[in-house]
């Protein structure tokens, strides 16, 4: 059976030990090993910067026993994705895994920023800081979009479906 990396800012949640349960019992259900980042044997009992490094070997040792990657890339505090599911999606393209993602909005990153929010000058849109703002026609920044192998408008059993 194939072995699933899931990513992303749900492990933020309250409820995040159940929310992992759920997607690891949907990946049962569509034939496939949820690996769930909560999963993992941590000593929370240690400093704090060593429970960082020793949360980050464990994460990046289920990536690289993944087959595929399956990313909740939903905006998360502002309008990008979490940085952590950013990362670890660069990181399991660059090893060729799969990587799938799925959003609950429709629509370019563009189209997230309401008229009082971006500002067109010859052709380009900014943002209110003057940074200008992708516009590639990809829900996600072009790297991240380029990198994956297909979004899913949805959520994570979505994208089980598809596979």
């Amino acid at each position: 059976m194939k072995k699933i990396y899931i990513a992303g800012p749900d492990v933020f949640e309250k409820n995040s030990i159940q929310i992992g349960k759920e997607y690891v019992n949907l990946c049962k259900k569509y034939g496939f090993i949820g690996l769930y980042p909560l999963d993992n044997r941590i000593d929370f009992n240690q400093d704090k910067q060593k429970i960082a490094q020793d949360i980050f070997i464990a994460n990046k040792k289920l990536i690289e026993e993944c087959d595929i990657v399956i990313a909740n890339l939903n905006s998360f505090r502002g309008y990008e994705c979490d940085s952590g599911t950013v990362w670890e999606c660069g990181y399991a393209a660059g090893l060729k895994k799969e990587v799938y993602g799925y959003l609950q909005r429709e629509g370019d990153y563009i189209d997230q920023f309401s008229t009082e929010e971006k500002v067109e000058e010859a052709g380009s849109y900014y943002d209110l800081n003057n940074k200008a703002i992708e516009d590639f026609n990809y829900p996600l920044n072009l790297m991240l979009s380029c990198s994956i192998k297909k979004i899913v408008v949805g959520d994570f059993e979505k994208v089980l479906a598809h596979l």
